[in-house]
């Protein structure tokens, strides 16, 4: 499978793998768990580069904000006491849904990213959760948000550059959260059909104060159903209003058909999805009170 690779290197720092990227052109590629390398089979890939010795395999407070390392695996993630906690546990849901527990083992959240799959089973959950990731390149580092990261299946705005950090911003303040991540796929670790994460506050008479609703599987990028979101804000949610929005996240996303589902029914399976994750956010604000 690797018969192609020429040169493999596990730098020590930041600033030798991006110059081994750079040596190695149009044929380098940055490689941490390798599960998504492996099952691309890509051979123009001639130099292989270990980011596994860069000292961001980790999961860190800050403050009322959340910093993790690109080369966390899915495994940490979604055995993390902190990100089971975090946001009703949405992350480490989504983390322990990607592939076998083999696979999650190996797979890592900036792997996971990077690949840009549409149908990324973390990228819904944290762009919900307004995430931002932080990547160190020719032009220092940027932080820019993960809803700016992906261009297109396959493609991201790195362009040479190495996500080095994913960065959760404080929740929103005043309580009477709920959040849910819903998946749909052959089998659980199987890859998403549909992916659906969502996360509401309400306010004390249930008006919704803020929301969020993203999905995967759905179009050329993980995308936020950003005109369903603004049929909520300032309204008081009731069975009518979450069928308009689900309708509404209906007419906003672009499905393809493929092997694993026309594009009928992903269109129907993301209203399906989302009234699921809505209702569920409503269960859980009404929980924490």
């Amino acid at each position: 499978m690797f018969d192609q690779v020429e040169a493999f290197h596990r730098p020590k720092g930041i600033p030798e793998a991006l110059r081994l990227l750079r040596s190695g052109g149009r044929g380098g590629r940055f490689v941490a768990g390798g599960t998504d390398v492996v099952v691309q089979a890509d051979r123009s890939i001639r130099v292989l580069i270990d980011i596994t010795q860069l000292g961001l395999d980790y999961i860190r407070r800050r403050g009322h904000a959340w910093a993790i390392g690109a080369t966390a695996t899915m495994a940490a993630i979604e055995n993390s006491p902190a990100m089971l906690a975090l946001a009703n546990g949405i992350l480490a849901k989504a983390a322990a849904t990607c592939g076998s527990v083999q696979n999650r083992n190996m797979a890592t959240l900036g792997g996971n990213l990077a690949n840009a799959s549409p149908a990324a089973d973390t990228a819904t959950p944290l762009l919900a959760l307004d995430a931002l990731v932080v990547m160190v390149g020719a032009r220092g580092r940027r932080k820019i948000p993960l809803a700016d990261f992906f261009l297109a299946p396959g493609k991201t705005v790195l362009s040479g550059a190495l996500l080095v950090e994913v960065q959760i911003p404080p929740l929103p303040r005043g309580g009477r959260l709920g959040w849910s991540f819903q998946k749909l796929g052959r089998t659980e670790a199987d890859i998403s059909v549909v992916n659906v994460a969502a996360g509401l506050q309400l306010d004390r008479q249930g008006g919704c104060k803020w929301a969020r609703i993203a999905l995967g599987a759905v179009g050329p990028r993980p995308l936020r159903a950003r005109n369903a979101e603004s049929l909520l804000l300032g309204q008081q949610l009731n069975n009518s209003l979450l069928d308009r929005a689900c309708d509404e996240v209906a007419r906003e996303v672009r499905p393809i058909t493929d092997i694993r589902a026309s594009a009928e029914y992903r269109r129907e399976m993301s209203r399906v999805l989302t009234r699921r994750a809505l209702r569920e956010c409503v269960e859980k604000t009404v929980a924490s009170d």
